[in-house]
C-alpha cells in the first residue's frame, strides 16, 4: 500500500460524524488505507476529557470490523501534543502519498498549524464539511453531511450522536465525569 489518508484528531468523544468520515473515506479515490489516529493531546488544546488509552480503545471499538482502517497509536504513546508535521513525516517512512483529513472548521488556522509551509507540500488535503464554512475549491471536498461536533456533544451528551457499538459506554463516562466545557 503506498496511499493513505491520516483521519486525526481528539475524538473526544468520537461520534457518529467521525463514522460517516471515515465512510466516506473508503469510498474515496485512490485511497488504500485509512489511519484513524487520536491526538494524546491537541497542540491547540490545553487539556483532554477522555484520557488517550480510552479514547484509542474506542476507536479501535468502533472501526475495529472496518476494511482497511488502521487505529494508530502513535501520537498517544508519544504522551504528549504532536504537531502534525511530524506524525506526516513518521508515516512517510512507510507510504508515499498522504490524503490529510481535517474539518472545515481548521481552514482558517491552518496557517497557525506547526510548519504548515512544509505541511502542505507534504500532503494533500481532505476537507470534511462543517458548519458551512466555505471550502475552496483549492481543496478536496468530502461528501458527508453530519452537523455534529464533539465540544457541543460533550456539553449534552447524545446517545443518538454516538457510534452505535459503544454509544452506552462513552454516554456513560461522559456523564459520570462531567466533561462540560468550561
Amino acid at each position: 500500500m503506498e496511499t493513505i489518508a491520516l483521519f486525526g484528531g481528539s475524538f473526544d468523544p468520537p461520534h457518529i460524524g467521525h463514522e460517516a468520515i471515515v465512510t466516506a473515506l473508503i469510498n474515496f479515490k485512490d485511497v488504500e488505507k485509512i489511519i484513524v489516529m487520536p491526538t494524546f493531546l491537541n497542540p491547540f488544546k490545553s487539556k483532554f476529557y477522555a484520557p488517550s488509552s480510552l479514547r484509542l480503545k474506542w476507536l479501535k471499538d468502533i472501526f475495529g470490523d472496518y476494511e482497511n482502517v488502521e487505529i494508530s497509536s502513535y501520537e498517544v504513546e508519544q504522551a504528549k501534543a504532536v504537531p502534525t508535521i511530524e506524525t506526516v513525516k513518521y508515516l512517510l517512512k512507510s507510504y508515499k502519498k498522504i490524503y490529510l483529513v481535517i474539518g472545515a472548521d481548521n481552514l482558517l488556522s491552518l496557517n497557525k498549524w506547526h510548519r504548515y509551509s512544509e505541511l502542505k507540500e507534504l500532503v494533500t488535503f481532505v476537507i470534511a464539511p462543517r458548519d458551512g464554512i466555505e471550502i475552496s475549491p483549492n481543496f478536496l471536498k468530502l461528501d458527508v453531511d453530519k452537523k455534529i461536533s464533539s465540544t457541543r456533544l460533550r456539553e449534552h451528551v447524545e446517545l443518538s450522536k454516538l457510534p452505535k457499538t459503544i454509544a452506552k459506554e462513552i454516554y456513560k463516562y461522559y456523564k459520570e465525569n462531567n466533561c462540560k466545557t468550561e
